[in-house]
């Protein structure tokens, strides 16, 4: 059975850093394009960043230079690390799976982890 999930989140104060994880079991990790989304209360989900089988990696704009994507294919996970976190990074992140290459469909979610950003 294919499965994501997501650890990592809290409770940070604006300006701190945390590191989400995405454990992967039940497919070829390596094989797929992975992703990072958001969703804020009463928003839509949004896409975080994503990177391709080849490691190319994509950042939304209000994240970039503050998150970065990666993964460790030996381990099966997808990381994110987010640094200078603001107020306005607060939601539940939800890690993704997609097969072959980044553009295709999502295949497969997480449950999610909250992050919440806040004094």
């Amino acid at each position: 059975e294919e499965q994501l999930v997501e650890s990592g989140g809290g409770l940070v104060q604006p300006g701190g850093s945390l590191r989400l994880s995405c454990a992967a079991s039940g497919f070829t990790f390596s094989s797929y394009c992975m992703g990072w989304f958001r969703q804020a209360p009463g928003k839509e989900r949004e896409a975080v960043a994503q990177i391709d089988n080849d490691g190319s990696t994509t950042y939304a704009d209000p994240v970039k230079g503050r998150f970065t994507i990666s993964q460790d294919n030996a381990k099966n996970t997808l990381y994110l690390q987010m640094n200078t976190l603001k107020p306005g990074d607060t939601g539940t992140y939800y890690c993704a799976a997609a097969w072959g290459y980044c553009g295709r469909s999502w295949a497969y979610w997480g449950q999610g982890t909250q992050v919440t950003v806040s004094s």
